[in-house]
């Protein structure tokens, strides 16, 4: 097979996941990318399920997509009801998708137990909804819901449930493992004798309730099915859906099936990223292909291979995902996993250098009193310019004070210098961290407006030495961002608020090192390092 159809479901399935709530103008932004990144359809939701959902579909043909096919999802016409009179397949119509995805139960326990009604009675709603809908000039994709369970419960009804679709013209028979308690082999098993038994065009759709959906879907693919139906991220009801991100990195990158557009592979990560931001996830940095960590090395070993021959540890090439390699950074670290790491910042530096050497020893002390740079590249980057005797700061905390008031609200004091100038600034926030941030801000900005973009985006708080009970050590991240990167940066102290103001003065510092306008403002402080005895 030299191709494969994607069907992407993030805006249906997906936003039936736990802490999922998407806005019209939410899934209007995913549509888009999906459609871009060049998925075959795209899922869009139940039209009669919720308003939301009802104006999305109106924002949908005021912005048609260039390339992926929409689809309207909805059930058969309810019990004893006539499909050109049942409210919800009229909805499925007005949506005005060139597709629509009905299910219907195929297991006779859900229509028995849950719909109460015949055998004959489901058929007949099948075979009527699909039908009318095909008579409208719909495209109709047949979602056989619970097919797995339903085929091991009674196999003849199963296939008797296709069977209804089929003839009545479904374009596409979708077997629905809608439990995720299916197993690869038996997925394959099973697709196989559906195909012989009533032949058509077939797709897959599981959930991973058992860890598998993916493979689960990569062994229908080989049994024959044409489409894959899942989330691009994997995230949907319970335990999630097939990650499409996953398949399409397997298929693609490794076997050569078509599943986007070529040129687009190389979008996957981007797409991935910006997804997650619009559903307000934060990505899991260990997913397959497009993870932060899926090309990153930390071992001395491992890093040492690498930079001699990617292919020692890496199984595909990052760019080929839209991914990067990243050499990570801690105790475990050896000469050639820094020097890789402070190439593109520092590329005149040499492996051989002695100050290397300091560097190491430097970062090693740092992370047993707590600091994690692997998790804070921003803060790394900052201490090694500081031990190269390449950092000069741009600012300087002189002193600082917190004023705790009634409810949530705090207030901050902070007196900064910037060369031979003061300022100090008051600010308020929810509680102690934000209003320091909010006043530390401000105070710097007077001097460097570069920080007018900036923004924090994560606040992470974890206790080192638990045993210590009050006096114990705390190590705070702090990831910002200024809308065109993001970055990570650590602070340590046995008092919370001390550990946030250096995880703070880092991340400002990092913003005008990296900024044009920063590092050729009004004042040019050089770049050096940030005084860590700052801290009142």
């Amino acid at each position: 097979m030299n191709s494969v159809i994607m069907f992407d479901s993030t805006l249906r399935d997906g936003a039936q996941g736990e802490n999922i709530s998407f806005s019209a103008e939410d899934k209007l932004k995913i549509a888009q990318a999906l459609d871009e990144l060049g998925v075959g359809y795209i899922e869009c939701g139940n039209p009669s399920s919720n308003p939301k959902d009802a104006n999305f579909f109106r924002e949908l043909a005021a912005h048609p997509l260039r390339q992926a096919r929409a689809a309207a999802f909805g059930s058969t016409c309810r019990v004893g009801e006539k499909p050109e009179n049942d409210p919800g397949v009229l909805t499925l119509l007005a949506a005005g998708t060139q597709a629509v995805s009905v299910f219907g139960k195929a297991s006779v326990l859900h229509v028995e137990e849950v719909l109460r009604t015949t055998r004959e009675e489901n058929l007949r709603m099948i075979r009527e909804t699909v039908a009318f809908l095909r008579q409208a000039g719909r495209e109709v994709l047949f979602d056989a819901e619970h097919f797995f369970d339903g085929f091991r419960l009674d196999r003849e009804y199963a296939l008797d449930t296709l069977r209804a679709a089929s003839t009545a013209g479904a374009d596409w028979l979708i077997l629905c493992d809608t439990n995720g308690g299916t197993l690869p082999d038996e997925i394959a098993d099973t697709l196989r004798t559906a195909k012989a038994a009533v032949p058509g065009r077939y797709g897959i759709h599981c959930h991973n309730d058992c860890g598998l959906a993916a493979a689960c879907s990569l062994a229908a693919l080989g049994a024959g099915a044409e489409q894959i139906q899942g989330t691009l991220l994997g995230f949907g009801e319970r335990c999630g859906n097939t990650n499409l991100s996953t398949v399409i990195g397997v298929l693609q990158g490794k076997r050569g099936v078509r599943c986007i557009p070529e040129e687009q592979l190389r979008r996957l990560t981007r797409t991935c990223a910006y997804i997650a931001d619009v559903a307000n996830l934060v990505p899991d940095n260990a997913m397959p292909f497009v993870g932060r960590s899926a090309f990153a090395h930390k071992g001395g070993m491992h890093v040492d291979g690498v930079l001699k021959s990617p292919e020692t540890f890496e199984h595909l090439s990052p760019e080929a995902v839209g991914n990067a390699r990243t050499y990570l950074l801690s105790e475990q670290a050896g000469r050639s996993a820094l020097h890789a790491r402070l190439a593109p910042i520092l590329p005149d530096l040499s492996r051989d250098a002695p100050e290397l050497g300091r560097l190491l020893a430097r970062m090693k002390e740092m992370e047993a009193e707590g600091y994690a740079y692997e998790a804070a590249g921003a803060s790394f980057e900052l201490l090694a310019l500081q031990e190269l005797g390449r950092w000069e700061p741009f600012f300087e905390v002189i002193r600082f004070r917190i004023l705790g008031e009634q409810g949530m609200t705090s207030s901050a004091m902070v007196k900064v210098q910037v060369g031979d100038e003061f300022a100090i600034t008051a600010d308020e926030g929810f509680g102690p961290v934000n209003a320091l941030d909010k006043a530390l801000r401000k105070a710097v900005g007077q001097f460097y407006p570069a920080l007018g973009e900036m923004r924090l985006t994560d606040f992470k708080v974890r206790v080192i030495s638990p045993q210590d009970a009050t006096a114990a050590v705390v190590r705070v991240l702090i990831e910002s961002t200024d809308g065109r990167r993001s970055w990570t940066t650590v602070g340590v102290s046995v008092d919370i608020i001390h550990a946030s103001l250096d995880a703070l003065v880092d991340s400002i510092a990092y913003k005008l090192w990296v900024s044009d306008s920063g590092a050729s403002g009004p004042r040019d402080r050089g770049r050096s390092e940030i005084r860590r005895d700052s801290d009142p």
